[in-house]
């Protein structure tokens, strides 16, 4: 993490912005003041035509005995044509339903689908809750945008196989029409001229 924030100090210019408390680990790591931008939820600010805004997520900060610090945060982006919404880390709340009558619907969608268990239900959507937290981000029409799911396939934190959390995602988005696009790591992904996915993760 500190070698990436140095590098991107170090090369280019844009500001960084985070939820509130956030900004004490960038300037201990270097950040200039005057590129740092920390927002509550709701709040926003504009970078290169866009407008980003930090909203509501439901999940702990911190690690080990440092809990709760900072906010923790999904996010809009906004722009004269598009709209995005990355939902980050995070378990389903009610909350996605508001953001999508105030900011939505959204062109695309990045969710979380990875890592749930009954045991810790409030932290980590299953992909079931992903499918709804996508209508709900839509006013709720789950037949309309792209569902992207991420938070997945990288870090083994749950007892479910590698790839049950895609294969319930696509079970679930069938019958409500949700369009899902699945890349693989690295892969672009062109919303206006998509192409066949291919169930790469089976492979």
């Amino acid at each position: 993490m500190v070698s990436s924030v140095t590098t991107l100090v170090r090369t280019q210019q844009a500001p960084f912005l985070v939820p509130l408390g956030v900004g004490a680990h960038l300037r201990r790591w270097g950040v200039p003041e005057d590129r740092i931008v920390e927002l509550d939820w709701n709040d926003g600010s504009a970078v290169a035509g866009l407008r980003i805004t930090c909203l509501e997520a439901r999940h702990f900060s911190g690690r080990t005995f440092a809990r709760d610090t900072t906010q923790w945060a999904s996010w809009s982006v906004v722009g004269p044509h598009h709209r995005a919404f990355f939902g980050g880390d995070t378990g389903y709340t009610e909350a996605f339903g508001d953001i999508g009558s105030r900011l939505g619907p959204f062109d695309l969608t990045l969710l979380p689908i990875g890592a749930y268990d009954v045991r810790w239900p409030d932290i980590h959507m299953n992909p079931e809750e992903a499918v709804r937290a996508h209508a709900d981000l839509q006013g709720g029409r789950a037949d309309a945008g792209v569902l992207v799911p991420v938070h997945w396939a990288t870090f083994d934190l749950a007892f479910h196989s590698w790839a049950e959390p895609v294969e319930r995602l696509l079970a679930a988005a069938e019958p409500v029409s949700t369009p899902v696009t699945v890349p693989m790591v690295g892969q672009r992904v062109d919303l206006v001229r998509p192409q066949p996915g291919r169930r790469w993760w089976t492979t």
